[in-house]
């Protein structure tokens, strides 16, 4: 344990290749993720996962995905269902709690049953962040609202139903993302709303502060720190994320291969680390790439793997998250 690599990494496609194997098996990453090019069958995909845990040799490694529903579902028909956006789900829970309440519910079992058939036991959801009017459509219809009471309510049903279920699920992405004007994937977007404006965007993530995983964001709040995105800002991370927010969960950074960050790729991951994330997630699947990510990260600190041990508890006992 104490030899992981503090990454996820993505494979190429839908079987894992030698080389794969044998990089994975040399730098035992602490988990996996899957995206729709991985993805084409029930037996496959578990075959898949399978190979992916034969190669680090455990069978409790970490397998994610994206599968928050709508358009953002790496499982989608004709083979599995990708279920409705996170909005749609909002809608329904703001005309009626109740019965919007058991939609939230229904989906996030289906889902859950869906990865557990296949051996994925973690999920990149729920979308935590607020529902900002003229904002990009980066976020869009994957939140559930611009009020952070109904976000933080709806997340809590869906991280309870994923933990009762035996899915490690990600809130993300810390400290909020809906303001952006720009896509991360493409470039790094700038957000000039003064401290006091963001407090309603830390809402929903103090609320399920609890949570055992979370992801950060490449953003940049100039009223956090005017030099560094959220995910290479150790002001951020102390200052926000674990000290505004209190959060003390496992963090998880957003893919270090999107186009926001510019540095070289070998320096990305070791920067996400020192900014204050736990674990770096890089997911091209490309080999060379994942291979210049990894060259310069450490092993895995003890406080991350605490962290971890506490998500993996707090995951079989089914934790009941403070309201």
């Amino acid at each position: 344990m104490a030899c992981l690599k503090p990454v996820i990494l993505g494979c190429s496609g839908l079987v894992l290749t030698p080389e794969e194997r044998q990089f994975f098996a040399e730098i035992r990453p602490f988990g996996f993720i899957l995206f729709k090019r991985n993805c084409s069958s029930v037996a496959q995909l578990k075959a898949l996962v399978d190979s992916l845990r034969d190669s680090v040799e455990d069978a409790t490694v970490p397998v994610f995905i994206d599968q928050e529903g709508g358009r953002v579902a790496r499982l989608n028909a004709p083979v599995w269902d990708g279920g409705k956006a996170f909005r749609v789900l909002g809608e329904a829970y703001e005309q009626d709690p109740e019965a919007g309440s058991r939609q939230i519910i229904a989906q996030t079992e289906k889902m859950a049953a869906q990865l557990l058939e296949v051996g994925i036991n973690g999920n990149c959801a729920p979308v935590l962040d607020l529902m900002i009017e003229g904002a990009s459509e980066a976020i869009g219809d994957r939140t559930v609202s611009a009020d952070p009471e109904v976000v933080a309510a709806c997340g809590r049903l869906v991280v309870q139903t994923y933990l009762d279920s035996g899915i490690f699920p990600i809130i993300k992405h810390m400290p909020g993302h809906g303001r952006v004007q720009v896509d991360p994937h493409i470039d790094l977007p700038f957000v000039d709303a003064p401290l006091s404006e963001l407090e309603a965007d830390f809402k929903p993530f103090i609320a399920l502060r609890e949570a055992p995983l979370a992801m950060n964001c490449h953003v940049l709040f100039r009223a956090i720190d005017n030099d560094f995105p959220v995910s290479l800002s150790k002001k951020a991370h102390a200052e926000i994320i674990r000290g505004r927010i209190g959060y003390a969960g496992l963090i998880l950074s957003d893919d270090v291969s999107m186009g926001s960050l510019k540095m070289p790729l070998a320096e990305r991951g070791l920067a996400v680390l020192e900014a204050g994330a736990d674990i770096a997630l890089f997911g091209t699947g490309n080999l060379e790439d994942s291979q210049a990510v990894c060259s310069t990260l450490p092993v895995m600190k003890d406080e991350s793997l605490l962290r971890w041990q506490k998500a993996q508890e707090s995951c079989r006992k089914q934790a009941t998250l403070a309201v």
